[in-house]
């Protein structure tokens, strides 16, 4: 009898239906399974990996990930410590604002007659509805706060920090900028400009002459001089986008000044889109290695949660809120009792 190739040493298991598991059991079967299955077990597993060793976590958000109902759970990422910095687009921290305001998004559907919800001021993302005149009294709130603050350049770390801290004082409601600012965890928003954020901050400036000025180029320093302080870094990308090439740019701008800096020690993305293509969005981890902005020997995962089409958003969504149900395990250890306010500490030049 021929030898048996020492590449089938380990079998699939298929996946059997049991009623009452957890999240974390669901996670650890589907590592014996394939494909994007056990792509996000591993996910998983790289996550605890992160959370026992001595990194800074950056969090990546892009996609419509608040709009579509996951706002919370981030916000319970922040307040709780799992994650030390996050990086978003403005849609994100627009909508999740929008709903600490105490307004919502309403369940719509992709074949609706658009002519007709244009008709009604109602502003479609995919199957979720929302108001635009809720939306343009968001833009007017963002402009009077913006009209009160001193008339000097913010970053997008120091403008959302005060955002949030106003959001908190006149809500008092939970949010992923009110559970930032509560818990001391910086936010930054590369591409403010492109999002209703920066329409509000327009629109300051259009009623008091020297304000919503964003220094973009000062969180390039910022994040730069956050990982130089504290150089053993893990990146957690849901969506790609900006914010995923933003985290990664921090380590190679870092490394020009410090040979301290490696790359990120971690790394993990859940994307919908493919390295084929070309787009950052959809490219692939080890050519990340190539630029430095991972260590070559570092823990890493892509997780292709659909291929394209209408499903996409929908199944990053759940392929996102699968894996965090494990992450928020209420008998895991959280960052809050052991390193609290690193991110802020490191950005103020105390560590």
């Amino acid at each position: 009898m021929k030898k048996k190739s020492r590449f089938l040493q380990t079998p699939i298991e298929p996946f059997a239906v049991e009623a009452g598991l957890t999240a974390d059991q669901i996670l650890a079967r589907m590592e014996r399974i394939s494909f994007q299955g056990r792509n996000l077990a591993t996910a998983h597993r790289i996550w605890q990996r992160m959370l026992q060793d001595d990194v800074t976590i950056f969090l990546g958000m892009a996609g419509a990930l608040s709009a579509g109902g996951l706002r919370l759970i981030v916000a319970h990422l922040i307040l709780n410590r799992y994650v030390d910095c996050l990086v978003s687009t403005g849609a994100n921290l627009y909508h999740d604002l929008h709903e600490t305001r105490g307004q919502r998004h309403y369940v719509g559907s992709p074949h609706a007659d658009d002519a007709a919800l244009a008709e009604d001021r109602i502003d479609r993302v995919y199957d979720t509805y929302a108001s635009e005149e809720e939306f343009i009294s968001n833009d007017i709130w963002i402009a009077e706060l913006a009209t009160t603050l001193e008339t000097r350049p913010y970053t997008t770390r120091e403008f959302l920090h005060l955002l949030g801290g106003h959001l908190w004082k006149t809500t008092g409601r939970d949010g992923i900028l009110t559970a930032a600012y509560r818990a001391n965890v910086p936010i930054f928003c590369p591409a403010i400009a492109d999002s209703s954020i920066g329409m509000g901050l327009s629109q300051a400036r259009q009623k008091k002459a020297g304000t919503g000025h964003i220094d973009i180029i000062g969180d390039i320093v910022e994040s730069a001089n956050l990982v130089i302080r504290r150089p053993r870094t893990a990146s957690v990308v849901l969506g790609g986008g900006t914010p995923k090439n933003f985290i990664n740019q921090a380590t190679v701008q870092a490394e020009f000044y410090s040979d301290e800096v490696g790359g990120h020690r971690y790394a993990l993305q859940i994307v919908t889109d493919v390295p084929h293509f070309g787009g950052a969005s959809g490219s692939s981890l080890e050519e990340a290695q190539s630029w430095g902005k991972l260590a070559t020997d570092s823990a890493k995962v892509s997780v292709q949660a659909a291929a394209a089409g209408e499903r996409a958003r929908r199944d990053r969504a759940a392929a996102a809120g699968r894996a965090q149900d494990a992450r928020i395990h209420p008998g895991w250890p959280r960052h809050d009792g052991r390193r609290p306010d690193r991110a802020q500490r490191a950005l103020r030049g105390s560590e």
